[in-house]
């Protein structure tokens, strides 16, 4: 169900007043989560300085063999990312790569695209245009989401979710819905092309709903420390502003695999590889040189921008990810900091198919439902902008291109 908000000024002022009230000292807590930001922040500069790794980085090999220590897993979730190297064949992926290539060349995709539907999710960021096609229905894209490979990598850092809580399950780690999701083709000397700091998942929504709140509860009663940005309780319940382009299944992690080689300074992904930095900026909007009807310049239906001007400290920790090769993935906590360089000064294309990690729950289901007609027609799916390239494309897959795995993943036996 999408959340309904007639009087938005309003009913920010409405919600700083119920938490402040909830929170009387909120200044001073505000001050506890400001000074622990800010360390593990100035760690993270120090470490990235010393040229020490930032993202934990793990082999897809020691998740099959189930090899992945204790420390390893306790690093993803204090960092809230993590790459995972060789899940897939390199040969392979760029056969892929090649392959989406011919399609959209074929399908005569960049003529289209003069005429595309207006996204507007990124709208308030200084950069905004990161070069993403919207193309989500490709033979290697549809491969890849099914694969036995990346779905036994998915379950993994699902499993990382405490998936009960509260004297409640909210979701099912073992099963790995579809979220169809776009391609980025950047080619070399791009300048400009980047997103600026900001979440996905929900942005003024974080304050306001009611569900939001019980995900932050701790954030909220000033029992910070206790929050764990890996309890699933109330995340599968909330409920976002409907818009095109804003995720309304329930992610544990963003991820992309990567098509070709990138690295730092070929307009690749950057983090803030700090799990809980939620609570900063969930406070952050509480204090009192933010106005009244302000939640640090949030709006509705977009991207929730990560600015200098409010929060500062968090950009000291701001580090791209490691070197990646063809068939490396990575992926990162729904509530984790993430931008894109701006330039791409690299030598090759920088591709990536975007495929997430979610796990099975009502709230996936129902989404399934309504991105399934989308798959069968080649529309764009539900949470994405109408643009509908791919109805009339020669090459797209099709039903008969599902395994039994690919055909559960996508609802087909709900």
């Amino acid at each position: 169900m999408a959340l309904q908000i007639d009087d938005l000024p309003a009913t920010i002022r409405q919600a700083k007043r119920e938490l402040r009230e909830l929170l009387p000292n909120y200044k001073a807590v505000f001050k506890d989560v400001e000074n622990a930001m800010l360390a593990e922040a100035d760690r993270i500069a120090d470490l990235r300085e010393r040229g020490i790794p930032i993202i934990p980085e793990i082999r897809f090999s020691d998740i099959v063999e189930e090899r992945v220590t204790a420390e390893e897993i306790a690093t993803v979730k204090a960092r809230g990312a993590c790459v995972i190297r060789n899940v897939f064949d390199r040969s392979l992926v760029e056969k892929w790569d090649r392959d989406i290539a011919e399609y959209v060349e074929r399908n005569h995709l960049d003529a289209k695209l003069q005429n595309r539907a207006e996204d507007k999710y990124f709208g308030q960021l200084a950069s905004s245009k990161p070069q993403i096609y919207g193309v989500y229905w490709s033979k290697p894209q549809v491969t890849a989401r099914q694969s036995a490979e990346l779905t036994q990598a998915r379950v993994f850092l699902n499993r990382l979710w405490k998936a009960e809580s509260e004297g409640r399950v909210h979701f099912d780690p073992d099963h790995v819905p579809v979220y169809a999701d776009r391609l980025r083709r950047r080619p070399p000397g791009s300048e400009s092309l980047g997103l600026s700091a900001h979440c996905d998942g929900g942005s003024v929504e974080r304050w306001i709903e009611a569900n939001f709140r019980k995900v932050y509860r701790h954030v909220f009663s000033g029992n910070w420390r206790a929050y764990d940005p890996f309890d699933a309780a109330w995340r599968t319940e909330v409920e976002e502003i409907a818009s095109p382009a804003v995720c309304s299944m329930f992610r544990t992690f963003q991820g992309w695999t990567a098509l070709t080689p990138q690295g730092p300074g070929d307009g690749t992904l950057q983090l803030v590889p700090i799990a809980n930095s939620m609570v900063y900026i969930l406070l952050r909007a509480l204090q009192d040189d933010v106005a009244d009807d302000d939640l640090c310049g949030a709006m509705p239906g977009r991207a929730l921008s990560i600015k200098e001007q409010y929060h500062a400290p968090l950009f000291r920790a701001l580090s791209s990810i490691p070197q990646m090769q063809a068939g490396d993935t990575v992926f990162w906590h729904s509530d984790v900091i993430h931008a894109v360089e701006d330039a791409h000064r690299g030598t090759g294309y920088s591709n990536v198919m975007y495929i997430a990690s979610l796990p099975a729950c009502a709230k996936n289901d129902a989404y399934l439902k309504r991105q399934l007609p989308s798959f069968l027609e080649g529309k764009s799916p539900p949470d994405f902008p109408s643009d509908h390239f791919e109805i009339d494309f020669v090459g797209r897959a099709t039903a008969d291109d599902l395994t039994p795995l690919g055909r559960a993943q996508m609802g087909m036996t709900l």
